[in-house]
Order: structure tokens, then C-alpha cells, then sequence
């Protein structure tokens, strides 16, 4: 029987290239999304990846969407936090709105996923935990308060969660992609996606399916000795 994985945003973007890519290597796979149901649906329709709606901010929702997948696919044995919102503005017109939504969404989600399926890795002494942070919350972003916060959150919670699931054969990883050819990233002004390609020293934007590679790696179950880590794939913009 082969291992079960939830990625969340799993149906767009970085969340559908990890669901693909895990889907492809022989995983069964979820796809949570919590908003656009035409696109979960053609997502559905095109991979044969199941996805399940529910909002990863929301804690019950959380249990009772990964009580959901477990029923009906079986115990969560890879956990891909992925799912993330951009509410970009500089702090002094920035609204509470906007700050807790990110945090919520890009970083408590975290904690509300990771703590709905651990217990039940802890019992059969086996989990992968992968959580997608952002360069931009290594090194900061002018106007990304809120979203460097969360993700500069994601990478301290994998280093104490990787010590807390260790003696229980769970790895907890993070990876931090740099700018990805996502539409979010597309949607950026020419002017000013020609400026950021400048600085990144490989010379372009990096795949989607990039990321996806570096998730396999980390969810194997070969990767059994890399914990609290924090993969860099971006490339070279920021060497951290």
C-alpha cells in the first residue's frame, strides 16, 4: 500500500507541481485547496488526485479535513505545508486584516495541520513533514512584513517540531524557495520582475517543478536522517 501525502494549496501553483510530482513517484495523494473550486475541480479532472476543500486557518476544519482523507484514503504519512497568501503593504498603511490573514493562513495553518496528524505518525513511528517557507523569510522584503514574519515562523517551528518528532521516526523539513514561475509571480510588473530576474545569479525564475523535486528527496523514506533543515532552492539569489 503506498504512503499517503496532503499537500495543501495543493491544486495551483508549487502546491499542484508537489501534488503531481508526489502522485507520479507513487503516492496517494490529497490536494486540500480552501477557495477556487473550478480549478480544484480541473485539477481533479486532469491528475486523478483527490482534493478536499477546507480552510487551513481554521483548526476544526483542519481535524476534521485530514479525519476526512484518512478515512477514505488512509493514515497521513506525509504532511506538505504549503498553502499561502500574499497581503503585501508597508506597515504604516498596513491593516490588522491584512497581517493576521497571512499569519493565519501561511503560518498558523502549520500548527493546525502538523497537530492534526501527528499523533497518529507518533503511533506507527513514521511521518514526513515538509513546510514551504519563502527566501523572502530569510532575508526580508520591503513591504512583506506580514509574509516574511510567517515564513521566517515556518523555519523556527521546523527546527523545534524536527526535535520534538525525531525519536518517533518523524522529519520535519522546510524548503525555501526563491521566485518561483507561479502565477502570483507573473502577475508581478514587467518592469519590476526584470529587476528581480537581475538579481537572481542563475539568470531566471525557477520551476514549480523544482520545488516538487525537492520535496520527493525529503519525503522519501531513505531521508530518514535529515531533520530540522532548511533547503534553499532559489537560484543562489540569497545563500543562507
Amino acid at each position: 500500500m503506498s504512503r499517503v501525502a496532503i499537500v495543501t494549496g495543493g491544486t495551483r501553483g508549487i502546491g499542484a507541481a508537489i501534488s503531481i510530482a508526489l502522485k507520479d513517484a507513487g503516492y496517494t495523494v490529497a490536494a486540500n485547496y480552501g477557495g477556487n473550486e473550478a480549478v480544484a475541480e480541473k485539477f481533479t479532472a486532469e491528475t486523478g488526485i483527490a482534493s478536499y476543500k477546507f480552510d487551513v486557518s481554521d483548526f476544526e476544519a483542519c481535524q476534521q479535513g485530514v479525519g476526512k482523507i484518512a478515512k477514505e484514503l488512509g493514515p497521513i504519512d506525509i504532511l506538505v505545508n504549503n498553502a499561502g497568501i500574499t497581503r503585501d503593504g508597508t506597515i504604516h498603511k498596513m491593516t490588522y486584516e491584512q497581517w493576521n490573514a497571512v499569519i493565519q493562513t501561511n503560518l498558523t495553518s502549520c500548527f493546525n495541520m502538523s497537530r492534526a496528524v501527528i499523533e497518529n505518525m507518533r503511533e506507527r513511528s513514521f511521518g514526513r513533514i515538509v513546510n514551504i517557507g519563502s527566501i523572502n523569510g530569510q532575508a526580508g522584503q520591503y513591504g512583506q512584513v506580514n509574509y516574511a514574519a510567517a515564513k521566517s515562523g515556518i523555519h523556527g517551528f521546523t527546527k523545534a517540531l524536527a526535535q520534538e518528532g525525531a525519536a518517533k521516526g518523524i522529519t520535519v523539513n522546510a524548503i525555501a524557495p526563491g521566485y518561483i514561475d507561479t502565477e502570483m509571480v507573473q502577475a508581478v510588473p514587467p518592469e519590476v520582475l526584470k529587476k528581480i530576474v537581475a538579481r537572481i545569479p542563475v539568470g531566471r525564475l525557477g520551476h514549480a517543478t523544482e520545488i516538487a523535486r525537492g520535496v520527493l528527496f525529503l519525503v522519501a523514506d531513505e531521508a530518514g536522517f535529515i531533520t530540522g533543515s532548511t533547503l534553499s532552492i532559489n537560484g543562489g539569489q540569497h545563500m543562507y
